[in-house]
């Protein structure tokens, strides 16, 4: 793999000493002990090759360290989890001896799984430079070949343009609506899907469509939610030679129209997530995007495309390609699994000087795993509706419709339930006991015990979440982690 710090001079460019830095991460030497450290990461990992329980040397241990995270951070842990440090792609060691499946990944975060070689190395060489972070004013060429590699992607179906680095998807996001407030000044509203989810900030937790998120927050920040759209509600609609889905898509272009109405020439932005996150892993057709896009296109509404959680999972690296939506993108923002965040912008979103800044732009070892993400993404055979992501999601699916087939008393029909799978590609979920929010949060408790790492999305129904690590998960594994899902379920179930 060519980077930037050691990438060859055009043969035209005459011939130069190379500078120190290029020396340093060309040298034989520094690439030996980095390929002696990945070896013996490997070693140890390639311990891990099952679910095993906590150790019973370590549970005193364990429960203190436990309960020192607790006082440390004023509540206790969500789950009682601390990583070893070491694992082997979706298995994670904690630290009180036990492996679990992660088909979580840190919300998303860690798509290459645990102990990665490619990661750990990519880590390594940023950490041998001169300094940890980079700045914005001040910086190593790492954040721009990042950016190099981001917007030769995006370029590829989209009008963006340009790239600015961040340390966060929050950040990413924070920096997205200044661009919009600024084109669009004095403009100060901002129109988000209902159960939409935008980051923690005071910002972004008013616009975030969960109330508990911000209590005690002053609302300053004037949101106008749209209807997402509702394959269920759809059906319903139905009537004569008019689908539902025609029907659903022209009450939401009512509704948008309305928001336009009343408050004219007051909207910086429309705020879309192709595919919810939190909101429940919910999908649209392309048509239903459209119609509102070019609402906002005639109406001067910025379009913001919130990629965050979905970038790379779906059948295409990014969400708008798969869907054909590229040419309405004004402003785009993507993280978790790129570890470092940006937001991406046109020619005509590119903002003013001052605007955009901050003490870090994200880590050298940072800007160099997200690169080799993305070069990896760009690379593999992921995409198309033929591709790794399709088939691992059609094979989540058969192992729970088998499931639901074994245990039909765990998948009620339940009217706001049109289907027990859903999502797209990486992004997985599935409808167990009618989509109740006390049930569903407590099998997640359970097949946490059982070996599996999940989390739950949606707001009624509620669905168990997973953001697996595909690239290095071998598809012959799912019958492994669907049978500690069956007895996480089991046992879910016998509490009732």
């Amino acid at each position: 793999m060519t980077t930037a710090v050691n990438r060859p001079v055009s043969p035209s460019t005459p011939a130069a000493a190379p500078t120190a830095g290029q020396q340093l991460f060309a040298s034989p030497a520094l690439h030996a002990a980095i390929d002696a450290a990945v070896a013996e990461v490997r070693r140890h990992s390639a311990t891990i090759t099952d679910i095993r329980p906590p150790r019973e040397d370590l549970k005193v241990s364990y429960d203190a360290l436990l309960k020192e995270a607790a006082d440390l951070r004023g509540r206790a842990l969500l789950y009682p989890y601390l990583g070893s440090g070491v694992g082997n792609g979706a298995l994670v060691e904690l630290l009180d001896g036990s492996v679990k499946w992660d088909m979580i990944t840190g919300i998303g975060v860690h798509f290459f799984g645990h102990s990665d070689p490619e990661t750990v190395r990519a880590s390594m060489l940023g950490a041998a430079e001169d300094t940890l972070q980079n700045g914005n004013l001040l910086s190593n060429n790492a954040p721009y070949e990042f950016a190099r590699v981001l917007l030769d992607e995006a370029r590829k179906g989209s009008r963006l343009k340009y790239c600015f680095a961040t340390t966060s998807g929050c950040m990413a996001n924070e920096n997205a609506i200044k661009i919009c407030y600024q084109k669009h000044a004095p403009a100060s509203r901002v129109i988000a899907f209902k159960d939409c989810f935008m980051g923690r900030s005071v910002t972004m937790s008013q616009i975030g469509d969960a109330a508990a998120n911000r209590v005690g927050i002053p609302l300053s920040t004037q949101v106008d939610y749209m209807p997402f759209f509702d394959a269920a509600a759809a059906r319903c609609m139905s009537a004569g030679d008019v689908s539902g889905t025609t029907r659903f898509i022209d009450m939401a272009v009512w509704h948008l129209r309305q928001y336009v109405e009343r408050y004219p020439k007051q909207h910086a932005c429309f705020i879309f997530e192709l595919v919810q996150g939190e909101g429940g892993f919910n999908t649209a057709p392309r048509e239903f995007f459209a119609a509102l896009m070019d609402v906002c296109r005639a109406c001067s509404i910025a379009v913001w495309d919130d990629e965050i959680q979905s970038f790379g999972r779906t059948e295409s690296m990014f969400a708008y390609d798969a869907l054909n939506l590229g040419e309405y993108v004004d402003v785009f923002c993507v993280g978790k699994m790129t570890q470092a965040c940006a937001t991406l912008y046109t020619e005509e979103y590119n903002p003013g000087p001052g605007l955009l800044s901050g003490t870090f732009t994200s880590s050298g070892p940072a800007f160099r795993i997200g690169t080799s993400v993305l070069e990896r993404l760009r690379d593999g055979n992921w995409y198309g509706p033929s591709g790794a992501f399709a088939r691992h999601h059609a094979a989540f699916a058969q192992q729970v419709r088998a499931l639901a087939a074994k245990h039909p008393e765990w998948f009620p029909s339940a009217p706001d339930v049109p289907d027990i799978v859903g999502g797209t590609g990486g992004m997985m979920r599935f409808t167990p006991f009618g989509g109740k929010k006390d049930r569903v949060t407590k099998l997640c408790r359970h097949l946490f015990d059982a070996g599996v790492l999940v989390f739950y999305c949606g707001h009624g129904p509620y669905h168990v979440r997973m953001l697996p690590p595909l690239p290095v998960f071998d598809g012959r594994d799912w019958p492994r982690v669907f049978a500690c899902i069956e007895k996480g379920m089991a046992a879910a179930a016998a509490e009732e």
